[in-house]
């Protein structure tokens, strides 16, 4: 007798469900600032109540939504000139953080960068927005771990956690995602030549999309 499939475990469900959730955002569906009724999400998804919640905490903790205790969740929605700010300490911190790292690159450290570059790029098909969301952040993690100077590292992870996730608000089309991994793969090739010009150029066409 053929096995049966295994029985889904409460995380699988929760993870699930937040990528569909996620997925209806990008879509379009909940707008920048729209509040999510649990009520609501129940009904549309068929879901409990607890897996709804756990989803939202999941989507929270990612930025793609904002939980504001006693009020609820609701997409997140950033002021436009706050966003520009961001850009413009964003450009300057990772521009300058391509300078910094060339000199500290080491082979285990370019193994890595390539083998997530290579990741995000398989999962275009066959990956959720979440796990893609997970793989960009751990390559851009990566990239700037090869930083001598460990507080602008630090810096520029945490102003990266400042805006709103890839998945809300960067990639708004799928070739957005595919123009992502493109430039993950030029990172790549320009800190193996040693090139910063080069990789100081494609950094700065990697923010200007991200908050475009």
């Amino acid at each position: 007798m053929p096995k049966s499939a295994a029985p889904k475990t409460a995380s699988t469900v929760q993870s699930n469900l937040a990528d569909r959730i996620a997925q209806d955002i990008q879509a379009g569906m909940y707008g920048p600032g729209a509040w999510l009724k649990q009520i609501d999400l129940q009904d549309r998804y068929g879901a409990k109540r607890l897996d709804v919640r756990r989803a939202l905490d999941q989507l929270a903790g990612k930025r793609l939504i904002t939980h504001i205790p006693n009020r609820g969740y609701h997409v997140f929605a950033m002021d436009p000139q706050r966003h520009e700010e961001l850009r413009e300490i964003r450009l300057l911190l990772e521009t300058g953080a391509a300078a910094d790292l060339m000199n500290n690159v080491t082979a285990s450290k370019l193994r890595l960068v390539k083998q997530l570059a290579e990741r995000f790029n398989g999962l275009l098909k066959t990956g959720t927005l979440l796990e893609q969301y997970e793989v960009n952040l751990a390559f851009h993690a990566a990239v700037y771990d090869m930083c001598r100077n460990r507080e602008l590292a630090a810096l520029i992870l945490e102003m990266r956690s400042r805006g709103p996730s890839a998945v809300a608000r960067e990639w708004v089309t799928h070739a957005r995602i595919e123009k992502s991994a493109r430039e993950h793969f030029e990172m790549v090739e320009a800190i193996e030549a040693n090139d910063v010009k080069r990789l100081q150029k494609v950094i700065t066409a990697h923010i200007n999309q991200d908050v475009s």
